[in-house]
């Protein structure tokens, strides 16, 4: 399966001290409020929708999809909307292959007509919402119920009036699906792929194919298109790396997949995008950077200087390791250099993880 490089949704890990309300029934959507509501509160003030939902760190998926139907320049715009933002669990309680088949270059209609009957015009508070029908983006409308709590068709909004700088967020626990959207049949334009395609995408969360990559697709394109890095573009985006990554280069990048950010300390990855450690970000990003092209085969035992100006090192015992990452996939090629897929995050000697989190 061959898929479109996306354009790089623009964001950045800025967003406001936010007030969030819970509005959850029950006291599992009170507690993912709260860690919502922690992890929103350390950026900063005036960001937009787009960069509210990469600031709080639980709508990944949403920001993928926005990316993938080209409506990140949109919601950055000067609007306002009233986003219904579903939360990477409610996109992950879809029926399974639903979000794949959406981000298939052939369902960007489709994805678009979801993303914008999520959307309604104007700033509308959760203290303005009435019952009844609200007219959306998208041309149709959803239901609005406020019996047991504020409900949006069937989803519960469970963190309500989240400000951006060009409108207003409602984290809601479902995905809005328009009535004339047919999931079974978007499942099957998922199932018209070969077995041996149904496979290869299969692993490409742990392995990203060359056949898989469109050609004219910059390091950033294959990261944004791949899913599994989402985590490594809000860090190059909020270290105000896109540029640089997208430029003629060539750039060898040790790419930590989601998972390796994911293994690192709690609250170190948030303590990064904090504005205030911007150039330790730059340095922990470049630090993953070797200037030319340099693929697998030329890789040899012994230390390669980085971008950041320190070295790291390489080793070919029972594998492919920098440092102590082991490269999971090797040869990623992009127009602009080539990506190596590692399982964890290279910190430079001199990055103390205790300081940051102190």
């Amino acid at each position: 399966m061959r898929k479109t490089p996306t354009r790089l949704v623009a964001v950045g890990a800025v967003a406001g001290l936010l007030a969030l309300s819970a509005c959850g029934s029950d006291s599992n959507d009170e507690a993912d409020a709260t860690e919502t509501t922690e992890a929103a509160a350390e950026a900063t003030e005036n960001g937009t929708i787009v960069e509210v939902a990469v600031a709080a760190g639980d709508f990944n998926t949403l920001v993928a999809a926005v990316g993938a139907a080209d409506l990140a320049d949109t919601l950055s715009g000067e609007g306002p909307f009233t986003v219904f933002a579903p939360t990477d669990e409610a996109f992950a309680a879809l029926p399974d292959g639903i979000v794949d088949a959406l981000l298939l270059p052939e369902n960007k209609d489709a994805l678009t007509s979801i993303l914008t009957y999520h959307v309604v015009s104007g700033e509308v508070l959760s203290t303005d919402l009435t019952e009844g029908d609200v007219a959306t983006v998208e041309g149709q409308s959803v239901a609005i119920g406020l019996e047991g709590g504020v409900t949006v068709n069937e989803a519960n909004v469970i963190i309500a009036d989240v400000p951006a700088s060009n409108g207003v967020i409602h984290a809601i626990d479902a995905v809005l699906l328009p009535p004339d959207v047919d999931a079974a049949a978007l499942l099957e334009s998922g199932d018209d792929m070969s077995d041996d395609e149904a496979a290869e995408d299969d692993m490409a969360e742990d392995e990203m194919a060359e056949d898989d990559m469109a050609e004219g697709a910059t390091i950033v394109d294959v990261a944004v298109e791949a899913g599994t890095f989402t985590t490594l573009v809000a860090a190059v985006e909020a270290a105000g790396l896109v540029d640089t990554l997208s430029g003629e280069g060539p750039f060898t990048v040790f790419a930590p997949t989601d998972d390796a950010f994911a293994a690192l300390p709690e609250g170190l990855v948030e303590a990064l995008l904090l504005p205030e450690n911007e150039q330790l970000l730059v340095d922990i990003l470049t630090y993953h950077v070797v200037p030319g092209v340099v693929l697998s085969t030329d890789l040899a035992e012994g230390d390669v200087e980085t971008v950041e100006g320190q070295t790291v090192a390489v080793s070919l015992e029972g594998g492919v390791f920098i440092n102590d990452a082991e490269v999971v996939a090797a040869d990623v090629e992009a127009d602009n250099g080539v990506i190596h897929v590692i399982d964890a995050v290279l910190l430079p000697p001199d990055v103390d993880p205790a300081a940051l989190l102190g």
